[in-house]
């Protein structure tokens, strides 16, 4: 059995379960542990009679019903456990008979729920990589770089703090968003490519929500992911966007993702994630960088400012002044960025390299690798004020 084919089909079995009265954090250990009985049961090959609880390795026809089908099992095992005697056996009365799962998709709700305001982002991630995702706590663990111990404590607070959540109310597709954003930047890391699940996840969102913001992220995650390839070199170093061998990059994605942008865009309800999805366009649709339209960039970042007010883009705006109208323009741009954010000295010291400082440049550029979140970065930055300084010391 294909293992993507189950986790897709992880968040409509959990929500089949929570229908039926389950609550959510033992709808989703129910279903982890059916995916297990899965993977064990259905390792030896098909058999079209299969049926729950046999010991025959054979999948059947509708493999999502025979998820219900256990994973209401186990969460019935585990609920006699826990309550009392005359409760239990009117539960286990109710038990429905195995056969086609009725199509109700509540996939929608469980996202919204897994992003629920009253979770912190990084339980927000972790629960929608569980619950959304169907990864592993140990898979998620080793993605983010933390103990399994320690993510699964995180998972099972977040479903605790959401458990009495009901799935009937609205939820909100901003806060969802944000989250599979998060989760797309984390990139690759372990056994997991949290970059293409987090497309894959946006996909399946897409599939349900006809929204031009989710259209906007899933345009912007695949024109990012199209330069994947062309932004480490061989050794592992970054290779900055002005340098990247554009015959790397992904044609298909990128015109995948233009094509959902053009969409989204012509329903003439901007949001901030087809701005930032128009500005990678714009810079997928050059042929070399000395041909990006930088005039248009800016206006797109004057676009975003507006949508967000945040610094982060102020920042990137003002890279794009300071190439569309010059150094001592972006410079000016700048100034009226708060200097304390990350990356400030980074760009800093490249407007200032282009204004041809180099001795501010080349400080700047050692300052920005002192405060690089990465190592990849800081050895970048390390190096670009090392370039720096051969030359004014030639």
């Amino acid at each position: 059995m294909d293992e993507v084919l189950l986790r897709s089909l992880t968040p409509s079995v959990i929500t089949v379960l929570v229908r039926r009265g389950a609550d959510f954090a033992a709808a989703e250990d129910a279903v982890q542990e059916a995916l297990v009985e899965a993977l064990r049961v259905w390792a030896a090959g098909p058999s079209p009679d299969s049926r729950p609880g046999s010991n025959r390795a054979e999948p059947l026809r509708d493999a999502k019903g025979w998820l219900v089908t256990v994973a209401w099992r186990k969460f019935l095992d585990a609920a006699r456990a826990d309550a009392a005697r005359r409760w239990r056996e009117e539960r286990v009365e109710e038990e429905p008979t195995p056969g086609p799962v009725p199509a109700v998709d509540d996939t929608l709700q469980l996202y919204f729920l897994c992003a629920h305001p009253s979770l912190t982002p990084a339980s927000a991630v972790a629960l929608t990589l569980r619950a959304v995702g169907g990864l592993t706590t140990r898979q998620i663990a080793e993605a983010y770089l933390v103990p399994e111990a320690t993510m699964a404590q995180r998972i099972s607070r977040a479903k605790r703090t959401v458990s009495r959540v009901r799935f009937d109310k609205p939820g909100d597709v901003a806060t969802v968003l944000r989250v599979l954003y998060l989760v797309f930047n984390e990139g690759y890391s372990g056994d997991v490519d949290l970059a293409a699940e987090a497309i894959r996840l946006t996909r399946q969102l897409a599939a349900r929500i006809d929204h031009p913001e989710v259209a906007g992220l899933l345009a912007l995650m695949l024109l990012h992911h199209a330069r994947r390839a062309a932004r480490t070199a061989p050794d592992g170093s970054l290779v900055p966007l002005a340098e990247q061998d554009r015959g790397r990059w992904d044609t298909t994605l990128i015109a995948e993702g233009v094509g959902i942008l053009q969409a989204a865009l012509a329903r003439d309800r901007l949001g901030e994630y087809q701005a930032q999805a128009a500005i990678a366009a714009l810079h997928a649709d050059a042929p070399t960088a000395e041909e990006t339209d930088w005039v248009q960039i800016v206006e797109w970042y004057d676009e975003l400012t507006r949508l967000t007010d945040s610094p982060v883009v102020r920042l990137n705006r003002a890279v794009a002044v300071g190439e569309a109208d010059g150094p001592r323009a972006g410079l000016a741009a700048l100034a009226a960025v708060d200097a304390t954010l990350p990356r400030h000295a980074a760009v800093a010291a490249h407007l200032h390299e282009r204004d041809g400082d180099l001795a501010t440049a080349a400080r700047l550029y050692a300052e920005a690798a002192h405060k690089a979140p990465n190592l990849a970065e800081r050895d970048h930055l390390t190096r670009q004020a090392a370039r720096l300084n051969t030359r004014r010391g030639g």
